[in-house]
């Protein structure tokens, strides 16, 4: 392992900066689409494939190309798919046709999931006292991603037109591919494997590690809690009482921006060792935001506390999960991050898909007393798994001494 100098403050923020452009690579559309529809001659119901092609783009590239990061040399590959994204993007930025732009989003998906190896990356060169703080700032970058994505393609787009955002994005990840080449270290791969050999055993990392399979159940909670808040906070906001345009709806996301914070802050909790203290606390948070969501229909005071808290509490639990995650094997660190980012994409789409059936069906408060449920269960799963399933097992070398005092969720293994 690189030793832990070699991850800098200036590198770490060159990570957070990388990984925030790569994820808002997948977001860039999403404000734009009747802006594109108009443009490109399109019907608004097929110009919301857009999103789709890219999201769907990226679920492939983070199961068939982000575990390669256990087994190729980052320092090249990293640079590689962010040159790769650029192109889609330039694509994007010149695309004719609706038909055009669906396949280079596809691509672009695919292609830019730098972000997910450069935060086991971030894991690897950290030292284990600082792996925790080192990888909320990364992970910290990847939510200012999403969270300021939407506000800047709209502003960028209402001055100089939407393909202006893709091509500025593209010279983005061409600046970004260069200085990433000239500050990652050198690293070797952390093992060798032929391809097909390396994606099935993502599976089989997770089905050995028990503490893997408990926390990637609480990960997906937590991704589907957040996406049926997030959309149908877009359902109330854009109806009575409140009846906001789109621009205006946006500029709430900025309020989440306090769930970067909570990441930093959450990264040094995992490291004094109050990792699962903390994860169960941020889901009682979570618990008392959806509870005060559920007076706030008629509130804009009570939903931006809300949106706060549950930025705090989803992104605070996430950020404590991945760091646990990646305690668990220092040589599949890359594939395990597959499985978590692929079980946050499933309970994603499946919160996005509760939270527009849940709203025909009984509106805020469906999605409220859900968003509650989700909460309870996730808080089941950390009280069962507190003590026994989700404790994380490290090994000490044979005649090593272990140093410090072990962590809380954490026992010893020789």
């Amino acid at each position: 392992m690189a030793p832990p100098s070699e991850m800098s403050r200036r590198l770490t923020f060159l990570f957070a900066l990388a990984a925030g452009a790569a994820i808002a690579n997948l977001y860039w559309a999403q404000p734009l689409l009747s802006f594109i529809a108009g443009d490109l001659r399109a019907a608004t119901a097929t110009a919301g494939w857009l999103v789709t092609a890219t999201q769907v783009g990226y679920a492939v590239g983070v199961l068939l190309l982000v575990p390669l990061g256990d087994v190729l040399d980052r320092r090249r590959f990293v640079p590689v798919m962010l040159l790769t994204s650029a192109a889609a993007l330039l694509l994007c930025a010149l695309a004719p046709s609706i038909g055009v732009l669906l396949l280079a989003l596809g691509v672009l998906g695919v292609t830019t999931i730098s972000g997910q190896v450069l935060t086991p990356l971030a894991g690897d060169l950290a030292g284990d006292a600082h792996r925790g703080r080192i990888v909320g700032a990364v992970g910290s970058g990847t939510l200012t991603g999403i969270l300021a994505s939407r506000t800047i393609s709209g502003f960028v787009a209402g001055a100089a037109g939407w393909r202006t955002t893709f091509a500025l994005a593209a010279v983005a990840a061409v600046l970004l591919a260069v200085l990433l080449y000239r500050a990652i270290p050198p690293l070797a791969p952390r093992t060798r494997m032929p391809y097909p050999q390396l994606i099935a055993s993502v599976g089989a990392v997770v089905m050995r590690e028990r503490a893997a399979r408990w926390t990637l159940i609480l990960a997906a909670t937590g991704f589907a809690a957040f996406s049926l808040f997030w959309t149908a906070l877009t359902f109330l906001l854009s109806g009575p009482p409140f009846r906001y345009p789109v621009a205006v709806i946006g500029l709430f996301g900025l309020a989440g921006l306090a769930g970067v914070l909570s990441g930093l802050h959450g990264g040094r909790l995992h490291d004094r060792g109050w990792s699962l203290p903390a994860t169960g606390a941020a889901w009682v948070l979570a618990l008392g935001a959806f509870v005060v969501a559920a007076f706030a229909g008629r509130s804009v005071v009570l939903i931006i506390i809300v949106i706060v808290m549950i930025d705090v509490a989803l992104q605070t639990q996430a950020l404590l999960n991945r760091a646990r995650l990646f305690a668990l094997s220092h040589e599949a660190r890359s594939r395990l991050n597959t499985a978590l980012a692929t079980g946050n994409f499933i309970g994603a789409a499946i919160g996005s898909a509760a939270a527009t059936t849940l709203w025909s069906a009984g509106g805020w408060t469906a999605v409220t007393i859900t968003g509650m449920a989700l909460c309870c269960f996730a808080l089941t799963v950390w009280a069962l798994g507190r003590r026994g399933p989700l404790v994380i097992r490290f090994a000490v070398p044979d005649g090593a001494e272990p140093s410090g005092r072990l962590r809380a969720g954490q026992v010893q293994a020789r």
